[in-house]
């Protein structure tokens, strides 16, 4: 009655495919197993005896009733599919998730009819990789060393605080006092530093919340080159000259209209280039930044006279994992910058032959209204003089923030904690209150309800070193990341004042 069981088996779903001599190779995670229409099993493969056993044994009882179920209906003739079991398999220590199919083989019959002459189950095993967490104690190992890097990252930001604080304190003594420009540059490198390090872990905060969010601001990309070009000079200038080779860094900028991008990531690719660049002329060369505008934007090219590329790199420099520097590259490098060159709407291009040096041609779209967006933020840097209430349980920062505010000609008083601010709030008028989030006893958003109640219409900051900071309401007027600028303190205070 029945044809040759690998005819049964090719048969799958009503297709009239024809007869095979054998079974195609099976990957060891795909579920196999045919039965009769009775629901006599007639062949699995290694992987279901692996994973569900010689019957159905591994299931609870009742959804071993749900698929002696299935397998009937399909003996039936109906197509069953995406049918979620879990199985307790002894090497697994949670419960293992399947996904099965049950579907109906139909053959020709003796007498020239379709019947049902078997049952193919196939699924496959939802498996997480096996580099991922096993258990859930690798899991609460894992959320703890999160929420230890958010506290952390919370203390790194208070630190990063004190540092541009007193930087921006040095910086304009360093011009006004003393005139020095040396210094000034100095001082802005190690600013900038510190503000990349800001940078890094907030993308470790918002990594570690599954956060996805860039903060897109107008930038001069002539000027964000040259701070690349100062941060790197260690390595393009120095070092080199210490084994008797001379690496020399030109530039041409035009006047380019501003773009709009995140100054972290658009550094990282201009840092990135510059690094390969050296490492692609060990015997020394040249190294040539130009900007310039097209009709599709603000164009950069980055040139060097180094070794250049053969047409197989060349292709595939922008793979991720694809590196030609051994163990001394991770082959990420390009990867990420296409990726961010991506995120900003622009396009990244390479020309390179042997012997010949290499060109990275960027392009990114123009920031419309930006400049007089930043003439407005000028604007309203400079103004009115206020009173300042200050409360941080961090003496360091507090102290920043005083000598900061008070530099720009505010009137500034420091408070330890929540209840010395609503001491120095009953002694005194102040315009605006800058408040710390967490602090003990009572943090930053209940001491803003508790100013509110009494003092309604006095502007609130809040400050945090966290992403999670949340966002103004009816308690705050204004939510500030640590580590910040004077100049975003300044506007701050100007627009609440004059609100």
């Amino acid at each position: 009655m029945y044809v040759a069981y690998a005819r049964l088996v090719s048969l799958l779903a009503a297709n009239h495919a024809p007869p095979v001599e054998s079974f195609p190779h099976l990957e060891p995670e795909l579920l196999l197993a045919n039965y009769a229409p009775s629901g006599e099993s007639l062949y699995r493969n290694d992987a279901w005896d692996e994973t569900l056993g010689g019957d159905w044994s591994r299931m609870d009882p009742q959804d071993r009733l749900r698929a002696q179920q299935f397998l009937q209906e399909a003996g039936d003739g109906s197509l069953v599919t995406s049918q979620f079991f879990m199985l307790q398999v002894p090497t697994q220590a949670e419960p293992l998730p399947v996904l099965l199919n049950f579907l109906p083989v139909r053959v020709i019959a003796e007498n020239g009819k379709p019947i049902i002459g078997a049952v193919a189950v196939t699924g496959e095993v939802l498996r997480e990789p096996a580099s991922w967490t096993q258990n859930q104690t690798q899991r609460n190992r894992l959320e703890t060393l999160g929420r230890m890097t958010m506290g952390i990252a919370h203390d790194f930001n208070n630190l990063l605080s004190g540092i541009l604080g007193y930087t921006e304190l040095l910086k304009n003594y360093a011009e006004e006092e003393l005139a020095d420009r040396t210094l000034v540059e100095h001082l802005g490198t190690v600013e900038q530093a510190a503000l990349d390090g800001a940078a890094l872990i907030r993308k470790i905060q918002q990594y570690i919340r599954q956060e996805r969010h860039t903060h897109f601001a107008p930038l001069d990309i002539p000027t964000l080159i040259q701070d690349c070009i100062a941060l790197t000079r260690p390595y393009w200038y120095n070092e080199p000259r210490r084994v008797g080779i001379a690496i020399e860094v030109e530039q041409d900028h035009e006047e380019v209209p501003p773009v709009m991008g995140s100054a972290t990531e658009l550094r990282e690719v201009f840092l990135n280039l510059i690094l390969n660049a050296v490492q692609a002329m060990p015997s020394g060369g040249r190294l040539v930044f130009r900007t310039d505008e097209t009709m599709d934007g603000v164009r950069i090219r980055v040139k060097d006279t180094g070794m250049g590329m053969s047409d197989s790199v060349r292709e595939r420099i922008f793979e991720p994992l694809y590196t030609t520097k051994g163990e001394r590259g991770t082959g990420m490098g390009l990867a990420v910058s296409y990726g961010i060159i991506q995120e900003h709407e622009g396009t990244i291009a390479v020309r390179s032959h042997l012997g010949e040096g290499t060109l990275f041609e960027i392009t990114l779209p123009p920031a419309h209204g930006a400049r007089q967006e930043r003439k407005k933020v000028l604007e309203e840097s400079s103004g009115s003089r206020a009173r300042v209430l200050v409360v941080d349980d961090e003496a360091m920062v507090r102290s920043i923030l005083v000598k900061l505010l008070s530099l720009k000609g505010h009137e500034v008083t420091p408070a330890a904690s929540a209840s010395e601010a609503l001491s120095a709030l009953e002694r005194s008028t102040f315009d605006v209150v800058f408040t710390d989030l967490g602090m003990p006893e009572m943090n930053g958003r209940q001491l803003a309800n508790a100013i509110r109640q009494r003092y309604r219409e006095l502007p609130i900051v809040l400050l945090s070193g966290d992403t999670n900071i949340g966002e103004p309401g009816e308690d705050v007027d204004v939510v500030l990341a640590k580590p910040f600028k004077i100049a975003q303190l300044e506007s701050t205070i100007q627009k609440l004042i004059r609100a």
